[in-house]
């Protein structure tokens, strides 16, 4: 596919990439009655075939340990269940649905049997429906489980498991074109700043046009660090590779697998019709090149395969179905979103660095950051502890549950 020229020389506000983030950033702008202005998205590949996006997991949780991570996937929940009526009754998009089979999280040592306890407290705080189980109740409500090591499990069946994320961008896109946002393929390859410095005044695309801009929204997932390096500052994002694997078992399970993070760190989930997929990361994580994407095929013989085994023996006699490395937009400052204005650039807008959380943070990310495009702040949920500003002032918000 070859590089679109956009229609006009200047926008109110210029989107770099259109995955998930920049898709749902056009889509509530377009929705928003007080925001009036033109949009350009503009991203390097529309068949999104290395995008973190197209390697999604489509999967939803509320259990984190910061509360305002479980409020940003109530709303998600809410957006997903709801698509229809939040894009205006369409009768052409989807009814969608959350299946809700839950994450379940395994300790298997009292230091992080802990960290479930006190995570448990901030999300029933939050309306969750987090419960914890002992072994003997994990075993008798999945009897498939090896449960010999472990001290205690964390589960929430509402509105925690899979839901059709392809479903959710491709509207996000479409309605957003219908509505006049402009969408060019083509690649940013440079970011001019005004003469005092303050503030970014035009981007150049590959093709060689110079398109000026009123605010840009940094949305390039993996890329990140790369686009805002083009106007002269600094965002602690890189691509972390991690696999995917889908399998058939020979003998599947006689009820929905939750998707059981394994204290190792793998983690599985159901998929339907006796097939599974499971998924992983090497200890050793370097930050990879953004078109790595080769898979490491001793790493499931000697490692993943093994786990899924001794934590779900049925898991013995499976067969491969398809693999397929992706890339996590990893923030390695705290592992959360990086949002809003840079602090001397002042229309440099970050929505970067979700560190795997992308896809289901995407609907209140999207809207917030609408919202400071068209107002200058945050009106429905609060995201200000996630803006920029909280990194070079060294303070991070601490997550832990990253999987």
């Amino acid at each position: 596919m070859s590089n679109q020229s956009p229609a006009r020389q200047s926008y109110d506000v210029v989107i770099i990439g259109g995955a998930i983030m920049g898709a749902s950033t056009a889509w509530f702008l377009s929705d928003n009655a007080d925001f009036n202005g033109s949009v350009l998205v503009i991203e390097r590949d529309m068949s999104f075939a290395s995008c973190s996006t197209g390697h999604t997991n489509s999967c939803i949780r509320q259990q984190f340990s910061a509360e305002l991570n479980v409020r940003i996937s109530q709303f998600a929940a809410d957006f997903v269940k709801n698509l229809r009526g939040y894009m205006g009754g369409d009768d052409r998009v989807p009814e969608l649905s959350i299946h809700s089979f839950g994450y379940m999280y395994l300790a298997d040592n009292e230091g992080f049997a802990n960290v479930l306890r006190e995570n448990q407290k901030v999300q029933l705080a939050a309306g969750a429906a987090t419960q914890l189980m002992n072994a003997d109740e994990i075993k008798a409500a999945y009897p498939f489980y090896n449960v010999d090591d472990i001290l205690l499990g964390s589960i929430n069946l509402v509105d925690e498991g899979y839901f059709d994320g392809a479903a959710l961008d491709h509207w996000w896109r479409r309605q957003s074109r219908e509505r006049g946002v402009e969408w060019v393929q083509n690649e940013v390859v440079e970011i001019t700043r005004n003469a005092s410095g303050t503030k970014v005044e035009s981007v150049t695309l590959a093709s060689g046009e110079v398109i000026a801009c009123g605010q840009v929204v940094n949305a390039s997932g993996p890329r990140a660090a790369r686009t805002a390096q083009m106007a002269g500052i600094d965002v602690p994002v890189e691509p972390r590779k991690r696999y995917s694997w889908i399998f058939k078992a020979e003998q599947p399970l006689d009820r929905d697998l939750p998707l059981t993070i394994d204290p190792s760190g793998v983690h599985v989930r159901e998929v339907g019709g006796g097939t599974y997929q499971c998924g992983g990361h090497s200890d050793i994580d370097p930050a990879v090149d953004f078109d790595d994407f080769n898979m490491d095929h001793a790493f499931w013989e000697n490692h993943v395969w093994p786990v899924l085994a001794t934590r779900i023996p049925q898991f013995e006699a499976i067969k491969l179905q398809s693999e397929w490395a992706g890339h996590y937009a990893m923030n390695t400052f705290d592992h959360n979103a990086v949002m809003g204005p840079h602090t001397e650039l002042s229309n440099f807008i970050f929505l970067n660095g979700f560190s795997g959380h992308g896809l289901q943070q995407s609907p209140a990310m999207g809207r917030g950051t609408a919202e400071w495009l068209t107002y200058g702040e945050y009106r429905a949920l609060d995201l200000t502890p996630f803006n920029y500003e909280r990194i070079p002032a060294g303070q991070p918000i601490i997550e832990k549950a990253v999987i």
